[in-house]
């Protein structure tokens, strides 16, 4: 039994992500009557700036076209809980009814209770405690069903996650607002940065609302957007997209 690190690596993406959203695009408004020779009239080498005005304007619609599948690892169940309310989007979770965690289980320690020694010792230690029950009561007899009652939400899982570009760009305003809860936020940034690698014009501005506009949580704000700015504007430059 051991602390879990978070991993997110994106799976499966639609083939030439930015293409595809720049043809929905450009569907809209076309005259051309032919999709096939629409679509065959779309040069790769000017699709970018193309999508990246679309996304910029707000027309997002077309980015529902786009999908993108990750694997996440190494997180709570306290973060999946909080992940799979956002509803447009399927989820595929490892079972804690049908997979025993028999000889231990690994969770995720709170960076707030590692910098504290003794309090890290006690929720180790808990964690132990938990385990051991959780192991009598599988070998007792009791079903995997009825024996996870007792794991925490600390409790390390696995989770497949697909979204759309659209739900994505939302999905980061939210989660990479430093007001988001720490585990959810951290996710949220190694989602984002695999987005850019494969579609940086669809995520050329996406991130918390700060980063472009007038940070939308009020009184509720950390008070450091403009070094968010910086970090999203570094983040961008990593992958040759800030104009």
């Amino acid at each position: 039994m051991e602390e879990a690190r978070v991993k997110v690596k994106l799976l499966k993406y639609t083939s030439d992500p930015e293409l595809t959203a720049a043809f929905a695009a450009k569907l809209c408004y076309s005259s051309e009557a032919d999709i096939e020779i629409l679509q065959n009239s779309i040069e790769k080498t000017d699709q970018l700036e193309f999508i990246e005005k679309i996304v910029s304007i707000g027309h997002h619609s077309v980015l529902e076209h786009v999908s993108f599948t990750f694997g996440i690892e190494g997180v709570s169940r306290a973060m999946t809980h909080q992940l799979v309310r956002h509803r447009i989007a399927s989820y595929s979770q490892r079972s804690q009814r049908y997979v025993k965690h028999k000889g231990g289980f690994e969770y995720i320690v709170p960076p707030s209770i590692r910098a504290n020694k003794e309090l890290k010792l006690k929720y180790e230690n808990f964690m132990c405690k938990i385990a051991n029950v959780y192991d009598e009561m599988i070998e007792a007899g009791i079903p995997a069903e009825d024996a996870r009652y007792v794991l925490p939400n600390a409790c390390e899982t696995k989770i497949i996650v697909t979204m759309n570009a659209r739900e994505l760009l939302h999905f980061f305003e939210l989660r990479c607002c430093n007001r988001a809860q720490w585990e959810i936020r951290c996710v949220a940034e190694l989602m984002l940065e695999e987005c850019l690698k494969v579609a940086p014009g669809i995520f050329k501005y996406a991130g918390p609302s700060c980063i472009k506009e007038k940070c939308k949580e009020g009184d509720m704000t950390c008070g450091k957007a403009q070094d968010v700015k910086r970090k999203y504007e570094k983040l961008l430059r990593k992958y040759n997209r800030l104009n």
